[in-house]
């Protein structure tokens, strides 16, 4: 595996994200449980993660991927604006979104997860080297000689 870009965060946000973690949205903790200890196609990811002077809901450093999950409160213009420069502040620093509504990923969370396996898979060539190493075969330590 290449070496991954390291991305710094303001160290003043390591508090609000152990508070975000601990109270998640419906949403957040639905996408949670289908995608942490390495369920989405071997790779970490990480719940709301600071990168910068933000919080992402979920950031996975091998792919520069943050996943969001916009409730309601994104419908207000201001919040949307803000979300535009984050999200263009960051993608800057080279990482990519996915964005879903809050509804989809509690209606359709299938889709949702499907998506985010065939982001990775359109992503192949340009995960080179960065793609989570598999588990080693266990076949053959039981051998004698």
């Amino acid at each position: 595996m290449t070496n991954r870009k390291i991305l710094a965060y303001n160290p003043e946000l390591k508090e609000k994200a152990r508070k975000l973690r601990q109270n998640m949205t419906f949403s957040e903790v639905l996408l949670w449980n289908r995608i942490k200890a390495r369920q989405m196609m071997g790779f970490q990811f990480n719940r709301q993660r600071p990168i910068d002077n933000y919080i992402v809901d979920f950031y996975c450093k091998d792919l520069m991927l943050a996943l969001e999950v916009d409730g309601a409160s994104h419908d207000a213009v201001e919040v949307q604006e803000y979300d535009r420069r984050r999200q263009k502040r960051l993608e800057n620093l080279g990482v990519r979104f996915l964005r879903f509504d809050d509804l989809d990923v509690k209606k359709n969370i299938d889709d949702v997860v499907m998506t985010i396996q065939l982001w990775i898979e359109g992503h192949q060539e340009d995960l080179m080297g960065r793609l989570p190493t598999p588990s080693p075969s266990k076949e053959g330590n039981d051998c004698e000689n």
